[in-house]
């Protein structure tokens, strides 16, 4: 098991776009004004079990429906562009409903908003490109920095502003852009030839 720390950083910040935590801060706070308190310790750890969980086993059960990893990290390329123009243009795709229930901390925090389609799609897309250890290391530092932004959201939503946050998502967005479309030529030339 030998660890890539370039690896480790590419992963984390493709999960960290993908995910898009600052850019979630509106509903966090929406969330916690609706439900009262939000259990950061329990939504980062189940997000955390959810994407390692899918991480092993969603190519068994990839198989098991009979699609290969390339063409799903062809699939995850379309989804990370289109959630890439959501954060670039400023529109809503898609949408899950919000869910005003006790249970907050789980759903719709945990799931699907930070593990939701987008991160479990690009941890297979990541899967078919990057060794499982270096994704793993980036998953737990994703849940670190998802379980301090969840501790400290009302802080950093009065230090960035609205207008930093704005910023953020869209220089993120780019980013996204671009992987996503390295995604897509890496795995179409895998399925191509």
């Amino acid at each position: 098991m030998e660890l890539n720390f370039k690896e480790i950083f590419t992963a984390f910040m493709v999960l960290f776009a993908v995910i898009d935590i600052i850019g979630n801060i509106p509903i966090i706070i929406d969330l916690r004004k609706k439900v009262g308190h939000i259990q950061s310790e329990k939504a980062s750890l189940i997000a955390g079990v959810i994407m390692i969980v899918f991480l092993f086993v969603g190519e068994r059960l990839l198989s098991f429906i009979g699609v290969d990893v390339n063409s799903f990290a062809v699939a995850g390329a379309f989804i990370l562009f289109f959630i890439a123009l959501e954060m670039i243009l400023g529109i809503t795709l898609y949408k899950e409903e919000e869910s005003n229930a006790i249970t907050a901390s789980v759903f719709p925090l945990a799931f699907p908003l930070i593990a939701g389609p987008g991160s479990l799609t690009t941890l297979l897309s990541l899967r078919a490109e990057f060794a499982l250890e270096n994704i793993i290391c980036a998953v737990i530092v994703n849940v670190l920095v998802i379980f301090i932004v969840l501790k400290t959201s009302s802080r950093i939503e009065r230090l960035i502003g609205p207008n930093g946050i704005r910023i953020i998502r869209k220089v993120f967005g780019v980013i996204l852009l671009a992987i996503a479309v390295k995604l897509f030529t890496a795995n179409i030339k895998a399925l191509l030839v």
